[in-house]
């Protein structure tokens, strides 16, 4: 897991859309090598930034981006809402990260 936090030097991703201070904090930490900062936000944000790899990687951070009180909305055609399970699985880990302050 610290080579990953370390890798993040080189990082490009959706999320931070969503979660864009935490992101942000996450990213900094990594960039100074600082890992007793970076590992815990990085195990706690790791759930949602996984779906950038995902097909629903779209909705998925839409999702998370209305439940933070960003404007995500619906997806256009052709990608499809969220399945009940995806749904409750993004709703989870964006509700978790938000309950610990995060956003």
């Amino acid at each position: 897991m610290a080579d990953s936090v370390r890798l993040m030097a080189h990082w490009v991703a959706g999320y931070p859309n969503a979660l864009p201070r935490a992101a942000s904090a996450l990213y900094r930490a990594a960039v100074a090598k600082d890992l007793e900062a970076a590992l815990p936000l990085y195990k706690l944000l790791h759930p949602l930034l996984r779906w950038d790899s995902r097909t629903e990687f779209v909705q998925a951070i839409k999702l998370s981006m209305d439940l933070a009180g960003r404007t995500g909305g619906p997806t256009r055609a052709p990608r499809l809402p969220l399945g009940a399970e995806i749904d409750a699985a993004v709703r989870a880990a964006t509700e978790k990260a938000l309950a610990e302050g995060h956003k």
